[in-house]
């Protein structure tokens, strides 16, 4: 259970140079979890606090997924007289922590997921965590916080074993570690980068007005943004 306390409160460790670093320059990321117990649905969930940014040399952001790497709704977002700091609250029965730690275009990644386990019938449950993945010295040569900004949200870094071998992120975790790169390159960040506002369903009478929208939106939007990226890919390389 030490090891379960441990990582309910950060999976990355860092050096005293690296959190004074952080304090000097205001980023304030916060990886600690909780076990919350919800009254009128009789359950316990996790909550955590989606939070960071980066200044152009330092990011350390943490976000929150689902238990298979799913974007999940944010319960709130959070308002704050300063940047990098925290951005929204996110609750969920099953929570999955994403942490990364960039100095320049070094990066660290840890992926944890956390669940209420009980133990003694009658008695509050523990908080479980369980490692995913854990990468250290990766490398993403752009500059996703200068001159390659546009490829935010699309691009992560690379990690590899001692030998040179590429080490594979878990199975549907690619979408929320791109996002959380978005996050640990965003100077003065103040919004979350992959919580989000989950929209009511329409109304009856609008399904169909608006599933005639999403057929256009999804065949204009995602082809022409993808056209792009691959453009702007072609053109790194090519200047390489």
């Amino acid at each position: 259970m030490e090891s379960d306390r441990q990582l309910n409160r950060w999976g990355l460790t860092f050096p005293q140079a690296v959190i004074n670093q952080l304090r000097k320059v205001g980023i304030y990321g916060q990886p600690q979890l909780s076990l919350e117990h919800q009254g009128r649905a009789k359950r316990y969930v996790v909550r955590g606090v989606e939070s960071g940014g980066a200044t152009a040399d330092v990011g350390y952001y943490v976000s929150f997924a689902g238990e298979n790497g799913e974007a999940i709704p944010w319960l709130q977002t959070l308002d704050s007289l300063t940047v990098n700091g925290p951005h929204a609250v996110v609750i969920a029965p099953v929570v999955t922590r994403i942490e990364m730690l960039r100095i320049a275009r070094t990066y660290e990644l840890c992926i944890t997921r956390h669940r209420p386990v009980a133990v003694e019938v009658g008695h509050r449950p523990k908080l479980r965590a369980e490692e995913l993945f854990r990468g250290v010295q990766g490398y993403l040569a752009l500059e996703l916080w200068g001159k390659d900004k546009d490829l935010s949200g699309c691009v992560r870094p690379q990690f590899f074993t001692r030998a040179g071998e590429e080490i594979e992120l878990p199975n549907g975790f690619a979408d929320a570690v791109k996002a959380v790169t978005s996050g640990a390159t965003c100077v003065n960040c103040s919004h979350p980068h992959y919580s989000r506002l989950v929209a009511p369903p329409p109304a009856a009478e609008e399904t169909e007005d608006s599933d005639s929208l999403h057929e256009v939106a999804t065949h204009d939007g995602p082809t022409q943004r993808a056209e792009d990226v691959d453009g702007i890919l072609a053109g790194v390389v090519s200047a390489v």
